[in-house]
């Protein structure tokens, strides 16, 4: 189990690392910034983060806000000096284990690293049962196909915070599928009977802003020639999902943060304010934060649409992800175009594996439906995906040594993991010192010198 503490006072880092490795737990790391430890936990996976909340520039109520759409695997067990309820309240909300007031007892934060870890296995997705069984998605998002280890752990924290009926913020690229979780968190909420309401908030013009969302009667402005009911009356009972929502002007996002604090709203000629019970999901490819940074969206109103967010990692984090979705969109486009078209050949699938796509899974889903209607027979070719010229596949390859062969794969993983050792050695299988051991040994080959590190 790794473990990261992190505080601005070196004696508070020293004692806790100090109580943890004595009590069995050797892989302990510490950080004395914010800045720093939003770096470390976004590069590195650890099992558990105890985070000081007071300290200089970037406090760790921020950490958290920053870390944990990327890292929901990872449990927080926040420290601080001040029995604050609201603050409490708000750290648990953005998705932190427990709470402790310093001075804290050492059985106390003892105890709340065994639970945190337990709770980790049982709500993270990270537990052995799912890494072996990835296919065991959650009903509510069946949806999604997936068998990679972080989408999977997304999913099952989505499945956890969906129950809470709070406002859940998306975020990601543009084409993650932002709008397939959206659904999976509707039918894994409270109300899963209730209707989804799917709206492109920048696809609506500003002045028909009210028209659309809080609908009108008629006679209410020229052209209102019938009664018309917004989204968030048809919502009522259920979801409204609110896409792009980063694009909203900013002199609309005071009468949408209205109706999200009084649960009511006056229809355009109406004079009967109207109360709905909705769930609402939001999500934007734009960095809000920065975007309240330089006055182009309300505070308040972020606040309320993300007390839990969930961050998509891009398509190009989960290329062991692209053979299975290719294999999924190739069957849809079958079907829709009646097309007998059945698999990708071996050289198709690496070129499939070595495409950029800069849309994501929608530009995937895109490349796989032209080569279903191009393709002339039942399987899949290059030429079929765009190859104008012989592509080097993965099944030409050189006569060479398992040696060989073995100290290529160990250099594309380290380029992978951008030199990350730790992360290497768990995708091929071996200990950090094993790893060590081959690189120490590549490093003495010529035809390695300058390749690694």
């Amino acid at each position: 189990m790794r473990i990261l503490v992190v505080d601005d006072e070196a004696l508070a880092l020293t004692s806790v690392q100090r109580l943890l490795r004595w009590r069995g737990y050797p892989d302990v790391e510490i950080c004395d910034s914010g800045r720093e430890a939003i770096r470390k936990i976004r590069e590195e996976a650890f099992d558990i983060v105890i985070l000081d909340l007071l300290m200089p520039e970037v406090d760790g109520m921020q950490v958290l806000e920053a870390t944990k759409p990327y890292r929901p695997e990872t449990e927080f067990i926040i420290l601080t000096a001040v029995d604050d309820i609201p603050t409490t309240v708000r750290a648990i909300r953005l998705g932190a284990y427990d709470y402790l007031v310093k001075p804290t007892e050492n059985e106390l934060l003892l105890l709340s690293v065994e639970r945190a870890y337990e709770h980790k296995g049982l709500v993270a997705g990270l537990s052995a049962s799912v890494r072996k069984a990835p296919a065991e998605m959650p009903p509510a998002f069946a949806e999604t196909v997936t068998r990679h280890p972080q989408m999977m752990s997304l999913i099952s924290y989505a499945q956890v915070m969906a129950r809470s009926g709070n406002p859940i913020l998306i975020t990601g690229e543009s084409g993650t599928g932002k709008e397939l979780i959206a659904r999976g968190i509707h039918r894994a909420g409270p109300r899963p009977e209730g209707p989804f309401v799917a709206v492109n908030v920048s696809a609506i013009p500003a002045p028909m802003f009210e028209s659309q969302f809080f609908g009108h009667t008629r006679g209410a402005f020229t052209g209102a020639e019938t009664n018309h009911t917004g989204y968030f009356a048809q919502a009522d009972g259920g979801a409204l999902f609110l896409d792009e929502i980063g694009n909203l002007p900013f002199d609309l996002q005071a009468k949408l943060l209205r109706v999200l604090e009084e649960k009511s709203f006056v229809p355009l000629g109406g004079t009967r304010p109207v109360r709905v019970e909705v769930r609402i999901v939001s999500a934007t490819n734009t960095d809000l934060d920065q975007a309240c940074r330089e006055g182009r969206f309300r505070l308040d109103l972020l606040y309320r649409l993300k007390p839990v967010q969930i961050h998509l990692p891009p398509l190009r984090e989960r290329t062991d992800d692209i053979p299975l979705l290719a294999s999924h969109f190739l069957a849809q486009a079958a079907e829709r175009h009646g097309r007998d078209v059945r698999s990708f050949s071996p050289e198709a699938m690496d070129l499939l594996m070595r495409r950029d796509y800069p849309g994501n899974i929608r530009e995937l889903a895109q490349v796989v439906e032209n080569a279903v209607l191009l393709a002339e027979s039942s399987v899949i070719l290059p030429h079929h995906l765009g190859a104008t010229s012989p592509q080097p596949s993965l099944f030409a390859r050189r006569l060479n040594t398992l040696k060989d062969n073995t100290d290529t794969h160990i250099a594309y993983v380290l380029a992978h993991t951008r030199g990350n050792r730790r992360q290497a050695a768990e995708i091929l299988g071996v200990t950090v010192r094993q790893l060590q051991r081959q690189l120490a040994r590549m490093k003495r080959d010529p035809r390695w010198e300058g390749q690694v590190r």
